[in-house]
This record gives structure tokens, C-alpha cells and sequence, in this order.
């Protein structure tokens, strides 16, 4: 199982993202300008700040070569797995449902925050089925656009179906984020996105190595329907 990993101009994070990944299988840079997508199982979006954020935070990144290749393979079912700017980009493309607005703070916010997990029973989140629905999870979280929003329709529709698979644990919500949401996915269950950066907790050095619960995730997913 191999992870493919995007890099745009302006990318921070894709580097610390292809090690996460490498903790847990093998994985890929995979050039923004390119549309091939290597064969890889997986595509994962980093963080950052594609194309200098300097429309609207992944608006311009939606529009890259490579991400008419992602957009194709999201819809045949392949997984997608966006962080922090990752999460942006797939709203923009229509991937994902609602929007990430300016912290209610108006502040960039850097800190560690716990996630609550809401369901257990997916392609990104079955490796915490041991601590079950409610496991914590402590991941850091950098970001100015993080705030997530939908209206009253879609966030109606995206809760009775179970779309939210991440909330910020009661008071740390650090962005203002409706409903208290850290990370979503499309109805089909293949598509997720978050703000919080799991590729920043894979190290015991760094205080947590949560987020490696998240890539072997999706690893054993992959796997197991190869295997299937």
C-alpha cells in the first residue's frame, strides 16, 4: 500500500506528511503540475499555504493539474485525506461539505488540542476502534482559516449522516468552528479532511503520537480491500 502525497507552491507540511505516512507503509511526493497520480492508494493533502493563500485559502490549488486526477480518483472511490490547508482545498473542489472561514479570533493559533472521535467504524478513524466512539486523540493545530462552516440545511444533513468524524474535545475549540467540528467526510465515507495536523503527532518527542492513528487507519483499509 503506497500514499501519494501533494505538493503545491507554497506547501509546509507535505514533507512531515510523507514521514507520517512512512511510519506506517511507503508514500510518494506527487508533483502539483503532474496529473499522474503513480498508482499510489491514497492521496493525502498537506498543509500549508498553496499558491501563497492569496485568494481564498486552497481556491487556487483546487484548480491544479493534479487535482483533476485527485477529484477523478475521489470518485471512483479512491481515498483522500486532506490536513489544515488539505481540508480547504477539498472544500474548494466540492469534495467535502461546508466551507473554512477566518478564526473567530481573527488570530493565526497555534496550540495542542484534543479531538474527539465520532465513529469508529471508517476508512480513517478503525484503528481507535479499541478505545471505541469518544477516544481522544491530541494533535496540534496551526492555522488562521480554520473555522468551519455550513449552513442550517447542510449542517443538518451532515450530522443525521454521520459526516463528522472529529470534534474538538468541550473547550478547546480553538477557531470557533461550528458544531465544534475538527474533521468531516463526503457521504461516501472515501473523502476526509481536518484541520488539526496528525503529521505533527507521530513522535514521542513531540508530546503524542495520536495522529499515527489516522494513517494506520487508513493503511489497514486500504489493505484489507486489496486483500479483499
Amino acid at each position: 500500500m503506497r500514499f501519494g502525497v501533494v505538493r503545491f507552491p507554497g506547501s509546509c507540511d507535505e514533507v512531515d506528511a510523507q514521514l507520517a505516512c512512512e511510519r506506517v507503509t511507503d508514500a510518494t511526493i506527487l508533483w502539483h503540475g503532474d496529473r499522474d497520480l503513480q498508482g499510489v492508494d491514497a492521496v493525502v493533502i498537506p498543509g500549508g499555504f498553496s499558491y501563497g493563500d492569496y485568494l481564498r485559502p486552497g481556491a487556487i490549488a483546487r484548480f491544479s493539474p493534479v487535482m483533476e486526477s485527485v477529484i477523478a480518483f475521489a470518485r471512483e472511490g479512491g481515498i483522500v485525506f486532506g490536513i489544515c490547508n488539505g481540508f480547504q482545498v477539498l472544500c474548494e473542489a466540492g469534495l467535502l461539505p461546508g466551507a473554512l472561514l477566518t478564526n473567530a479570533s481573527l488570530r493565526f493559533v497555534c496550540r495542542q488540542v484534543d479531538v474527539v472521535v465520532e465513529d469508529t467504524a471508517t476508512a480513517f478513524t478503525n484503528a481507535c476502534r479499541e478505545g471505541g466512539r469518544g477516544t481522544r486523540l491530541s494533535i496540534p493545530v496551526k492555522h488562521t482559516t480554520g473555522r468551519w462552516y455550513a449552513p442550517p440545511e447542510l449542517l443538518d444533513q451532515v450530522e443525521s449522516g454521520g459526516q463528522v468524524l472529529l470534534r474538538y474535545a468541550p473547550g478547546q475549540n480553538p477557531n470557533g468552528s461550528l458544531a465544534d467540528v475538527a474533521g468531516v467526510r463526503n457521504e461516501a465515507g472515501n473523502v476526509f479532511g481536518l484541520m488539526p495536523h496528525p503529521e505533527h503527532a507521530v513522535d514521542p518527542l513531540t508530546g503524542s503520537v495520536d495522529g499515527l492513528t489516522l494513517f494506520a487507519s487508513i493503511r489497514d483499509h486500504v489493505t484489507a480491500h486489496v486483500a479483499a
